[in-house]
C-alpha cells in the first residue's frame, strides 16, 4: 500500500515552490516565538524571516543570505481535529475529494511540525463516536495518523459532528497545544460557539474549511448531484434554474463571510481551501493570519 505520507511530500513539491514551502516553515517555526530554540542548520532567507537571523558571515560565503534555522529545545504539540463525517468524503470545489484536500493539509503541515521537532496527535470524530490517538514525532506515526483518517472518511461514514469532536478536545486535551480543525462548511452555531471560546483560552486554535464544490449548472446541462449529507439528490432542472443559481451564489458568499467573521471574533484565524494545489500557499496564509491575530 502506498505511503499516504510521502504522498503528501510528493504534491507538496508538485504544487508549491521550494520557496513558499520554505515560507510555510519559516511561518511555523515563528509562531511559537517566545519559546527557547537550538541552532540546527542553515536556509536561503525567505522575505518575511527575521533580520536578526541572518548569518552574516555565512552569507558572505556564499553570495546569498542565508539565515539560521533553529529547532525547539522543548517540543510543542500539534493536534490534528479533524471531521471524518461522510461529508469529507464529498466533491469539494476543485471536484476533487474533501478527503485527499483534508489529507494533504493535515499531513503537510504535520509533516512540518515533526520536522521542527514537534510532535503530533490526532482527534477525530463523527456521529457515531470521537477518537484520539497519542502523540509522536516520527514518519512512521505520522503515516498512522492519516491512514486512521483515510479508513474512516468514505460515504458510508455516519454524519458530521464536529461539535462533540471538539468536546473532546476541551476535555480530554489539558496541555497547551496548536490546534488544526480541519471541516467541511460547518454554521458555526452557538454549541461551537462556546467550546471555540473554551479551546481559545487554552490552546492556539486554526481552522481549514474544505469548501463545497458549486451544485449549480453554469453552462449547457449539468445531470443529478448528490447531497451525501442528506442522502438526497438535487434534480438537474433546479441546478439550470437562473433563479436559484443567483440565490445559491448570495448564500454561498454570504455564509462563507460569516464563518470568517464568526471565528474571527473568537480569535481565530481561518482558512478555505477548494483545491490540493492551494494547501501549501494557503497553509501559509493562515500562519501568517494566526500571527497577526497573536500580536
Amino acid at each position: 500500500m502506498a505511503s499516504l505520507l510521502l504522498r503528501v511530500r510528493t504534491k507538496m513539491g508538485l504544487f508549491a515552490h521550494r520557496r513558499t514551502i520554505d515560507l510555510l516553515e519559516g511561518g511555523y517555526a515563528s509562531v511559537h516565538h517566545g519559546r527557547s530554540h537550538d541552532f540546527d542548520d542553515l536556509r536561503a532567507y525567505v522575505p518575511g524571516d527575521e533580520v536578526k537571523d541572518i548569518d552574516w558571515k555565512a552569507t558572505a560565503r556564499h553570495g546569498e543570505p542565508l539565515v539560521k534555522r533553529y529547532i525547539a529545545s522543548r517540543r510543542q504539540n500539534l493536534v490534528l481535529v479533524m471531521d471524518t463525517g461522510r461529508n469529507m468524503a464529498a466533491t469539494a470545489t476543485s471536484g476533487e475529494s474533501k478527503k485527499d484536500i483534508a489529507l494533504m493539509a493535515a499531513g503537510a503541515l504535520a509533516y512540518i511540525a515533526a520536522k521542527h521537532g514537534d510532535v503530533v496527535s490526532l482527534v477525530a470524530g463523527d456521529s457515531s463516536g470521537t477518537r484520539a490517538h497519542p502523540a509522536g514525532a516520527t514518519e512512521a506515526h505520522l503515516e498512522t495518523l492519516l491512514r486512521q483518517v483515510d479508513r474512516r472518511v468514505d460515504l458510508d461514514a455516519p454524519t458530521s459532528d464536529l461539535a462533540s469532536v471538539l468536546e473532546w478536545v476541551a476535555r480530554g486535551i489539558r496541555r497547551r497545544s496548536m490546534l488544526l480543525v480541519v471541516t467541511d462548511d460547518v454554521a458555526i452555531d452557538e454549541r461551537i460557539t462556546r467550546l471555540l471560546r473554551r479551546l481559545r483560552a487554552q490552546h492556539e486554535v486554526v481552522w481549514l474549511t474544505i469548501g463545497d464544490a458549486d451544485l449549480m449548472t453554469r453552462t449547457g446541462h449539468g445531470g443529478e448531484v448528490f447531497d451525501v449529507r442528506e442522502m438526497s439528490g438535487l434534480p438537474a432542472y433546479l441546478r439550470e434554474n437562473a433563479q436559484l443559481r443567483r440565490e445559491f451564489d448570495d448564500s454561498s458568499v454570504r455564509r462563507v463571510g460569516d464563518t470568517e467573521r464568526e471565528l474571527l471574533a473568537l480569535g481565530i484565524s481561518s482558512q478555505r481551501l477548494g483545491s490540493q494545489a492551494e494547501v501549501v500557499p494557503g497553509l501559509f496564509a493562515l500562519i501568517e493570519k494566526h500571527r497577526r491575530v497573536g500580536r
